[in-house]
């Protein structure tokens, strides 16, 4: 059988980690997304409020203001080693809550307080699994890779979404966790066999003298606030987290109930919708990645995510709003492969850990931004908040596109560069 071509989509697969790695990612992937919808659904029908809501989502992103510390540990013990320790922390919780479940104690409360421990270390599982790809993957290959790799959260939205709205409304919560439990055990397992294992120094080789936790965690930020190109995309990530993300996912679930006044399977349809054109653009960026100037790319993505996102908002029917989503999900993943591959691509390799823990501190901004629209969407409505979410984010991004243009527009910057 003849070899992967180079140049083919397919040549991450050649690496022998990389063929670990993505079925790992893929699994994790599928128990986030049924777990985020049945919990998401579940929280909004038992309380009734876009509030609890909001607070639920929120605490699923509570812990991004860890991830500059855990890319220090990951740096330290491993990104391998870090990211099989957070996959068996989410099959801990998986497992409470199928517990719960089969008990009958399981209510709001018990769900908000699972969904704040898994917080904790949930947001950096996307930044950790970049930094594997950048530790096993050679530099050409790397937005291929980060393609290829993003195909597992985009095909797990599609299918996980509707696979856990379909059980839970067919055999109800136990059945669901006893699948999501799995998915996770089996992501663990896998990536224990994913990345590089740390060199061992050889016996009577000098012994490395590192600094403080701190002081690296300090290092790292200074590294990023020094490097203009690092800086910039860390500015559009705040705001691409703090306005386009809230309305592309995390308050799917009031769109279809409150807007649509639809049920769960609806909603596994919206966020599919999504999921699939942001599954497409992945595989395109990954297929044409030879042929694209990244930064710009990213610029061209963001600002249609911002644009298709309004068009959502005007749609009070789900007929009309999942193609606006489709759309939208492509733009997303034309403008975060490029986003991720710059980064992995132009930083130094002791630093990719802690650059991308600070990666994931922006997802933060979503926190904010999902609590702010509980109490904009009870005064000005839905439509009208939504809206000023995506017009605002889409000042923001052309403003870093011009404040930056050195790095983000010019066909020769280092960012550009194919």
């Amino acid at each position: 059988m003849s070899a992967t071509p180079s140049g083919s989509a397919l040549a991450p697969f050649q690496v022998k980690s990389f063929r670990f790695q993505w079925p790992a990612d893929l699994c994790a992937s599928f128990a986030f997304e049924m777990e985020s919808i049945i919990l998401a659904w579940y929280v909004l029908v038992e309380t009734k409020s876009v509030f609890m809501l909001s607070l639920f989502v929120s605490m699923n992103h509570i812990g991004t203001l860890l991830g500059p510390i855990l890319g220090v540990v990951g740096d330290r013990v491993g990104q391998r080693n870090m990211l099989t320790a957070m996959r068996g922390i989410y099959s801990c919780t998986a497992a409470t809550l199928l517990i719960c479940a089969l008990t009958g104690v399981l209510n709001p409360i018990i769900v908000l307080l699972v969904a704040a421990v898994t917080g904790m270390v949930r947001p950096s599982d996307i930044g950790m699994r970049n930094a594997v790809i950048s530790e096993i993957m050679p530099p050409n290959h790397l937005l291929s890779a980060a393609g290829i790799q993003r195909t597992t959260q985009d095909s797990a939205r599609i299918f996980g979404a509707l696979t856990g709205a379909g059980v839970v409304a067919v055999l109800g919560m136990a059945p669901a966790y006893v699948a999501i439990c799995a998915l996770y055990v089996s992501s663990m397992m896998l990536t224990r066999h994913a990345g590089r294992v740390r060199i061992i120094l050889q016996a009577g080789a000098a012994k490395i003298v590192r600094a403080s936790p701190w002081l690296e965690l300090k290092q790292g930020m200074v590294y990023v606030w020094n490097t203009p190109h690092l800086r910039g995309i860390m500015a559009l990530a705040l705001v691409l987290n703090a306005t386009a993300f809230p309305i592309f996912m995390s308050l799917l679930p009031y769109v279809a109930k409150e807007v649509y006044h639809a049920d769960q399977t609806t909603l596994g349809f919206l966020v599919a919708s999504g999921s699939c054109g942001a599954l497409l653009g992945s595989v395109l960026v990954s297929r044409f990645s030879s042929l694209v100037n990244p930064a710009r790319m990213m610029i061209f993505g963001a600002s249609g995510w911002f644009v298709m996102l309004i068009v959502f908002a005007q749609m009070t029917e789900p007929l009309w709003g999942s193609p606006a989503l489709f759309f939208a999900g492509m733009s997303q993943a034309s403008c975060l492969v490029p986003m991720t591959a710059i980064l992995l691509r132009n930083t130094a390799p002791q630093y990719r850990g802690r650059v991308m823990g600070i990666r994931m501190l922006m997802i933060y901004s979503n926190m904010p931004g999902i609590l702010l629209f509980a109490p904009l969407v009870t005064t000005l409505g839905y439509t009208p908040t939504a809206t000023i979410y995506c017009a605002s984010g889409l000042v923001c991004a052309l403003l870093i596109t011009y404040s930056w243009r050195e790095h983000f527009w010019h066909r020769g910057s280092l960012t550009n560069a194919r």
